[in-house]
């Protein structure tokens, strides 16, 4: 449920008990609470990364600092926020999207909805789907949220101007812009971090938690699942990062002048032949800079939410 600024694709498991008790779509609220607090709080190392995305290559010798002397110069401290509204704003349906079509695929691998937990592959599957799912309905939200982070100042009055201006100058077709390298994105993310998350979670498992019966003796507690999921989405992040930045750079190719229009293949071949191997990570520093403060926000927030809510997790042993 912790959520550091990106696509976890794999939504938690839930038993039956939990669904029944309602406990599920409290978890979801405070999760998008959590979330919406953390990516407030990293908003600025956020639209750092997303200007180093677009516009840190070599030729502009943009690094981590004159980046963020040129938002400020260009729009103020308080344009580092640009774009956060729309970020928070998607947080709580695409939560929930994911989890329902989740929810709908586990029973369609299962051929029911009898039955006990997923094995890891199943779970991989059924992850990826309900992750392309809920980006295939919120994607034009994550347009909008590009356009509007790299937005001059005085560019679009707000949301529905954004949508408005793209739709009449670029067409419909614009809101799926760089689709294709998200959801392509979604299988090695959510494959390294579920098959890293689980593996990190048993081996903890095996070392504190079971007794000489081989059961579940103690609850690993939020920190140690916390930790998992920190180092399981690294790892994801590493690997689908590439498929991320070209994303980001065929959403704002109307607002990058002087760079011509390519698709997913034509954008990799040109990063490689004119910034090489390193310009398909450019902006991964700020990205990594906001994961300790995003997690423990989210701790934080997240902690607080169970107690306003009135609500605790149930143990897994």
């Amino acid at each position: 449920m912790f959520d550091i600024g990106e696509h976890l694709t794999v939504p938690d498991e839930f038993s039956e008990r939990e669904r029944r008790s309602g406990l599920v779509w409290k978890q979801l609220v405070a999760g998008a609470m959590a979330g919406a607090v953390s990516r407030t709080g990293t908003a600025p190392l956020d639209r750092l990364k997303v200007f180093l995305q677009v516009h840190g290559s070599k030729s502009q010798g943009m690094n981590l600092w004159s980046g963020l002397r040129g938002m400020i110069k260009e729009g103020g401290v308080f344009s580092l926020w640009r774009g956060n509204g729309i970020n928070v704003l998607k947080i709580a349906p695409e939560s929930a999207i994911k989890f329902m079509a989740y929810e709908q695929m586990k029973c369609l691998i299962r051929g029911s909805k009898e039955g006990g937990s997923l094995r890891v592959q199943e779970r991989f599957i059924a992850g990826s789907l309900a992750g392309a799912t809920a980006q295939t309905i919120i994607y034009p939200m994550e347009v909008l949220k590009t356009r509007l982070t790299l937005r001059t100042t005085g560019q679009y009055s707000g949301v529905a101007d954004c949508a408005r201006k793209i739709l009449k100058v670029e067409g419909a077709q614009a809101f799926y812009r760089g689709y294709l390298p998200n959801t392509v994105g979604i299988i090695p993310y959510a494959g390294i971090d579920l098959a890293v998350y689980e593996t990190l979670k048993n081996a903890w498992l095996q070392r504190y938690c079971l007794d000489r019966g081989g059961n579940n003796s103690a609850d690993p507690g939020v920190l140690v699942l916390l930790g998992c999921g920190t180092i399981s989405s690294t790892c994801g992040q590493l690997a689908s990062y590439p498929l991320a930045l070209i994303r980001t750079r065929m959403q704002a190719q109307a607002i990058t002048e002087g760079k011509p229009k390519l698709t997913m293949v034509g954008q990799f071949k040109y990063i490689i032949s004119h910034e090489g191997v390193a310009g398909l990570y450019r902006g991964i520093t700020p990205n990594f800079l906001k994961v300790i403060p995003a997690v423990s926000i989210s701790y934080v927030v997240y902690e607080r939410m169970k107690k306003i809510l009135g609500f605790q997790v149930f143990d897994y042993a």
